[in-house]
């Protein structure tokens, strides 16, 4: 199964996603930076960011084919290639967001699209990583 967390830098993404995996059978975690910082990927141009993305999803659905629980960190501004990635392959989307100021504001995705289907929506606003891990395990795992 493949977990996708989206939303703005500093909304949780890499948190979350991680004490996820902490909580998963045979998971393995794909973080946009990490993710960037291997394939030495800096571009962050519409193009770059969608060249990212994409590596992200393929990586996923590799692993998600051969049995792995997948967890996905990115910031993925675009809807339309979240959609299409989810027409394609069973993603769980999750929308991370907070009005918190966490000191990585200054790299917001201007043009970050939010989610407007099949997704789960979570305001991390104050809230901790025991009561957002319930809402996502009630949600997705039951």
């Amino acid at each position: 199964m493949i977990y996708w967390f989206t939303g703005q830098p500093g909304s949780g993404k890499t948190t979350l996603g991680k004490e996820l995996v902490e909580r998963l059978d045979n998971a393995t975690h794909i973080d946009g930076d990490d993710l960037r910082g291997l394939s030495a990927n800096v571009d962050y141009s519409e193009q770059g960011r969608i060249n990212n993305i994409r590596t992200a999803q393929s990586i996923a659905m590799f692993l998600d084919n051969k049995g792995q629980n997948v967890v996905v960190s990115i910031v993925a501004p675009y809807r339309w290639l979240r959609e299409e990635f989810k027409e394609r392959h069973k993603v769980n989307e999750i929308y991370l967001h907070t009005t918190e100021i966490r000191g990585r504001e200054h790299y917001f995705a201007k043009d970050y699209e939010i989610p407007t289907e099949n997704f789960l929506d979570l305001d991390t606003t104050n809230v901790s990583v025991e009561d957002c891990m319930e809402r996502i395990i009630k949600e997705f795992i039951k």
